[in-house]
């Protein structure tokens, strides 16, 4: 990771410029398309580079607020997120406060609560203050804030020469808006109301002077939108009607899903937060529900990471799945333009809506630069309806399909060898354009980085694998001659990558062709989507689990992204020898599709006791790939996404693997194959798996090496078989 601008390199990557998130230990709230940062206090410290902050359509709206009692900090008693996400909950207390040099208050005498939440693009807070002292206590309570309207990209440490224009705040009886007017001509506002009215309010100020008896207490509301509505109730009222509103929207959302829980209270933990951050990451778009990448980065559309989520949650909410295909669909390039790198057919990278990127200074606005989004689009379609069966959904989605299957054939096979290759189109886009966007994440056995046009080894699986989804949904549509062209150029491009990508002396698939074809013959993480994919040989497979398994491949807590002793593997950086959650549980799926159970269960493993040593069981967006010590955690990569969507929903992926399970919506079947469960498991039950309007609850128990299934209930047509 470089101290570089964004633009022009990975798009993934944040600036070392930057405070480390974990360093300082930030508490996430998200809600549709606006998100929160707040330290353990419930403050947001404004300083050079903080990610910090309340963020909404990529644009900081608040930059500081901080909390004080007569001039001092509050004490820190504990700070928590509920296990839905739905709020953040901050005790604190008074240290001891003085007057000249006599002890007015003694510490700990005042409790303050704070619990915030978003809901409808605002930030609601309730601080509840409580006097334990034996005498009546007058106390100032003093909120100071800012708002710097920073562009996210500003935030990662972008430099602009120019900004728009900032305009007076206007201040109120109870409160004050801030607002400032763009380079791209669009006016942002902030409001703050507060409730009941302060004793002062400025332009950067609220005090709140409290008189309170022994035990008496006393609530101030504060309300922070970021967009410009008129409010007829007042904060308090709406404080409580939207927590009532923003709980409902969590258990609804829930209520989707099928529910884990195991004989392991840990384990069931990392379920519990895999599936609150799923939902909290999850905003409801006119096409359906869609999981934005990550926070604080990557709170926004993203083809490639919202498909990958999307599959390794199929099992559990296919909802998510249709909504993420609808929007895809939607918002397919369908013309060819090379500031954003789109072609016709092309799936979106991203999309952003900040000021930077309305003005083209970053080329994000809508871009396509992702090589593998298209195929993944495809795969995701066929397996959307291995699931669910829902033919009609295809059949609207199936010009979209084809779209997609033509730019594999026509643009993404830059040469016309078979394989498909990226480059970006002008120096803004990004270079590497697979999964692993790093500008180093691509290189030959001494270190050189390769040059394009680059085929990378993981995308050719995902056209493999697109072919056959492709096929699949043909045939489901009555497309019978369709279906069989498709088979026959998936069989001709994996007998062509076996020939082209199979090398004897590393025992698995190199990592890329670059663009005079030349492998890049190293031993990284990327060979195991073979597998996941299925156009590895099964003659081969073997050899790949073992590179992928062997000690120099897998740290202890995860398979590691590139192979240590190759030219570039440094376990601290983003993309040559880190840990990514995702990719494990990619990579086990491809382990559980040949038959590896036991090589499943020890990735699960390990990232299970990872997990461990991770705040709020949640996993990040990667950790370094530093072989595992006894008795010590895993080691933390100091910018990572936390939550991040397919980070958090590795786990629910990893555990189907395990089940071996997959679904026959025409046989109307839950299907268990080869199950295996690992020794931290004694029992996993699985509450409300779905197929159509039936529901099944199903009780999967170690008996010794094998795993005993029992239906515990069902509703309507639902069976369940175990293939042994």
């Amino acid at each position: 990771m470089e101290n570089i601008d964004v633009a022009g390199l990975s798009e993934s990557q944040a600036q070392f410029a930057i405070p480390a998130v974990r360093e300082r230990r930030t508490r996430t709230l998200k809600h549709g398309d606006t998100f929160a940062m707040f330290d353990n206090n419930g403050d947001v410290i404004s300083a050079p580079g903080s990610p910090e902050g309340i963020f909404h359509r990529d644009t900081r709206h608040l930059s500081h607020l901080t909390l004080s009692i007569d001039g001092q900090r509050p004490i820190l008693l504990s700070s928590t997120l509920r296990d839905d996400n739905g709020a953040l909950i901050c005790d604190l207390t008074n240290p001891d406060l003085h007057q000249g040099d006599h002890l007015a208050l003694e510490h700990d005498l005042i409790h303050l609560r704070r619990l915030k939440f978003l809901w409808k693009s605002a930030s609601f807070e309730r601080l509840a203050v409580r006097n334990f002292s034996e005498r009546r206590e007058r106390i100032k309570i003093r909120i100071d804030f800012a708002a710097d309207f920073a562009d996210l990209f500003e935030v990662r440490g972008s430099r602009r020469e120019r900004r728009g224009t900032y305009h007076p705040t206007q201040v109120h009886s109870d409160f004050v808006v801030m607002s400032y007017t763009g380079l791209d001509e669009r006016r942002r506002e902030t409001q703050l109301r507060f409730a009941p009215e302060p004793t002062r309010l400025e332009r950067d100020c609220a005090i709140f002077e409290l008189d309170l008896e022994p035990h008496e207490r006393a609530s101030i509301f504060i309300e922070i939108r970021c967009e410009n509505v008129s409010l007829n109730a007042p904060p308090w009222k709406l404080f409580f009607s939207s927590l009532r509103d923003a709980r409902r929207d969590l258990r609804a959302s829930a209520a989707r899903a099928a529910a884990v829980e195991t004989s392991n209270d840990i384990f069931n933990e990392v379920m519990c937060r895999s599936v609150a951050d799923l939902y909290m990451l999850t905003t409801n778009l006119p096409e359906g529900p869609y999981p934005y990448a990550g926070i604080p980065w990557f709170s926004t559309v993203f083809g490639r990471d919202a498909l990958i989520t999307a599959l390794q949650t199929l099992w559990l909410d296919p909802a998510i799945a249709r909504g993420v295909l609808v929007y895809l669909a939607a918002n397919q390039a369908t013309a060819i333009d090379a500031a954003a790198d789109g072609e016709p057919g092309k799936i979106l990278h991203e999309a952003r809506r900040g000021e930077m990127a309305e003005l083209g200074e970053v080329p994000f606005r809508r871009y396509y630069g992702s090589v593998d989004s298209t195929p993944l689009f495809v795969m995701l379609a066929g397996a959307y309806l291995e699931r669910t069966g829902d033919v009609a959904a295809l059949r609207t989605l199936w010009p979209y399909v084809e779209a997609a299957l033509n730019w594999i054939d026509v643009y993404g096979d830059r040469d016309g060898d078979g394989f498909v290759e990226y480059g970006r189109k002008t120096e803004e886009g990004l270079i590497n354009q697979g999964w692993k966007d790093s500008h180093d994440s691509v290189f030959h056995a001494d270190g050189t980085l390769a040059q394009g046009p680059i085929a990378l080894v993981e995308v050719q699986g995902y056209v493999y694998a697109a072919k056959r989804a492709a096929a699949l949904v043909a045939r489901r549509l009555g497309l019978a001659d369709r279906a069989a062209k498709l088979d026959l150029e998936a069989d001709k491009l994996r007998a062509k990558f076996e020939t082209c990508f199979w090398d004897d002396d590393l025992g698995t698939y190199v990592l890329a062709l670059d663009g005079d074809k030349r492998p890049c013959r190293v031993r990284t993480s990327n060979a195991g989507h073979t597998l996941f994919t299925g156009i590895a040989s099964p003659s081969r497979a073997p050899q790949i689990v073992r590179a992928l398994t062997d000690s120099a491949s897998f740290s202890g807590w995860g398979i590691r992204t590139v192979s240590a002793g190759e030219a570039r593997y440094n376990p601290m950086s983003y993309h040559n020898g880190s840990v990514w959650p995702h990719d494990n549980a990619l990579v086990a799926l491809g382990f559980a599709r040949y038959g590896f159970g036991a090589e499943v269960t020890k990735v699960l493993k390990g990232l299970f006791e990872a997990s461990i040593y991770i705040d709020l069981r949640r996993l990040p967006e990667l950790f370094c790939g530093f072989a595992r010590v006894r008795r010590q955690g895993p080691t933390f990569y100091p910018v990572a996404c936390s939550p991040q969507a397919w980070a958090a929903t590795a786990p629910l992926a990893l555990l189907a693997a395990c089940l071996g399970l997959s679904f026959d919506p025409q046989g109307r079947t839950v299907i268990f194959n080869r199950p295996h469960l690992p020794e931290f498991l004694e029992e996993v039950k699985l509450y409300g798996l779905s197929l159509g309007d039936a529901r099944m609850d199903i009780q999967l128990r170690r008996t010794g090496t094998d795993v005993a299934v029992n239906v515990l209930s069902r509703t309507g047509e639902i069976w369940a078989t175990t293939i042994s």
